[in-house]
């Protein structure tokens, strides 16, 4: 192998942030449209709160890995740890206040929230499956 297929394959997968987001958007119209149809309004609008939930703590967490990376190699400003820490607690605190609003006006919109949180192991799942089939088509 020479170095410019190596490149190119490091290109391919540091691409990967940048396509999971996409896939979870998709998975995200694409499922809350047959939750709907399969279960009603209410487990549907409780999966689509569930899935913007884990789209923003997938979000949230990929700038505190980004965060703590760069604080590893201090290669970029100083963020006060209480910054951190409290946006790492917001994402709980926000999945918390979303089960307790949805379980008071709908228990059985819980059931759909909770699916929802499940997003980002579709939107990987989505990835891997990319990945494979690229792999595949250029013959490994």
């Amino acid at each position: 192998m020479n170095e410019n297929e190596d490149t190119g394959g490091e290109s391919f997968y540091s691409g990967a942030l940048t396509r999971i987001p996409h896939f979870m958007i998709a998975l995200a119209l694409v499922l809350s449209s047959a939750a709907w149809l399969r279960f009603g309004w209410r487990i549907a609008v409780g999966f689509a709160c569930g899935c913007a939930i884990a789209y923003l703590n997938f979000h949230w967490l990929e700038r505190v890995v980004s965060t703590l990376a760069d604080r590893a190699t201090q290669s970029a400003y100083k963020q006060s740890s209480s910054g951190i820490v409290f946006r790492f607690l917001l994402r709980y605190f926000l999945m918390a206040a979303a089960a307790y609003a949805i379980f008071s006006v709908s228990p059985a919109s819980v059931f759909g929230l909770f699916a929802g949180l499940f997003l980002p192991v579709g939107g990987i799942a989505c990835e891997a499956a990319y990945e494979v089939y690229m792999a595949l088509a250029r013959g490994f």
